[in-house]
């Protein structure tokens, strides 16, 4: 199982220097993010010389970018907001050829106007599955247009919050280029061990085929995040159902600081044999 992180832990100057970081731990995977050029995570466009310069940048270092973030609320309140992410997602899909990657990361979404990462109790409502339904149609046919895959993430505080719903959206819209980012620190906020361990099985059960890119974060018993290895989630558990589950994704780490690093990378690499 390949071992990656979020280019973003690092704060470099160039994007080369990120790389260069990502490198000197090991790593030959990275999870990127436009914000490691200086600029939005979503820009309004993205020059053709800056793309190219990703790519041949990920390519000196002999680095794979698993995927680039597309996180944008696909059901804001707000229309306007909802279009203006598919506008940016356009543009980012764009430039996935010459950055090197395929693959574009993105959250499903919540009816807070405010924080695309809180979750709103009109979540749930068949409004705002219609609301995706719809946001979604119109970011597959940008993934078409570019020839990408979409990889959704069942976020606790989001439309789709379980497992069970990203398998119902990836049915529904019965598209090949919708596969899934599998995290299971997502899928809980404060559970029971037997619980936890349930939901990461059912989680591989329903997704494991679509899984593209896999996470290694955790939660504290108090339900907020830290890094791998140091909350309540049963790593043994997770990667051995990971390993067994019908996918090569790697694991990538996030939801940490740099100087977290090294300690996370080696808690999983004992765990993995030393892969």
């Amino acid at each position: 199982m390949e071992l990656g992180i979020f280019a973003k832990t690092f704060e470099r100057p160039s994007v080369g220097s990120v790389f260069d970081a990502v490198r000197a731990h090991g790593l030959r995977v990275a999870h990127f993010n436009m914000s490691c050029t200086g600029r939005p995570s979503m820009p309004d466009a993205i020059p053709e010389d800056l793309a190219a310069s990703i790519g041949t940048a990920a390519e000196e270092r002999d680095l794979t970018l698993a995927g680039v973030s597309g996180t944008f609320n696909m059901i804001h309140p707000d229309p306007a907001v909802r279009e203006r992410g598919l506008r940016r997602l356009d543009v980012l899909a764009g430039a996935c050829d010459a950055m090197g990657t395929d693959v574009i990361t993105l959250c499903t979404g919540t009816r807070d106007p405010d924080d695309k990462w809180r979750r709103h109790p009109d979540n749930d409502t068949d409004a705002a599955w219609r609301d995706l339904r719809r946001s979604m149609e119109r970011a597959l046919a940008v993934a078409e247009t570019h020839d990408v895959t979409l990889a959704l993430e069942p976020e606790h505080a989001n439309v789709v919050d379980t497992a069970r719903k990203g398998a119902r959206l990836i049915e529904e819209m019965g598209s090949p280029r919708l596969k899934v980012v599998f995290d299971p620190a997502n899928l809980f906020e404060t559970a029971p061990p037997d619980e936890r361990r349930r939901r990461v099985e059912e989680g591989l059960a329903l997704l494991g085929e679509h899984v593209v890119v896999a996470h290694a974060k955790d939660r504290r018993a108090d339900g907020t995040f830290c890094p791998a290895g140091h909350g309540v989630l049963d790593y043994d558990h997770y990667l051995e159902q990971l390993r067994a589950a019908p996918t090569d994704a790697p694991l990538v780490l996030h939801g940490l600081a740099e100087d977290e690093v090294a300690g996370c990378l080696a808690f999983l690499r004992e765990r993995l044999g030393g892969g």
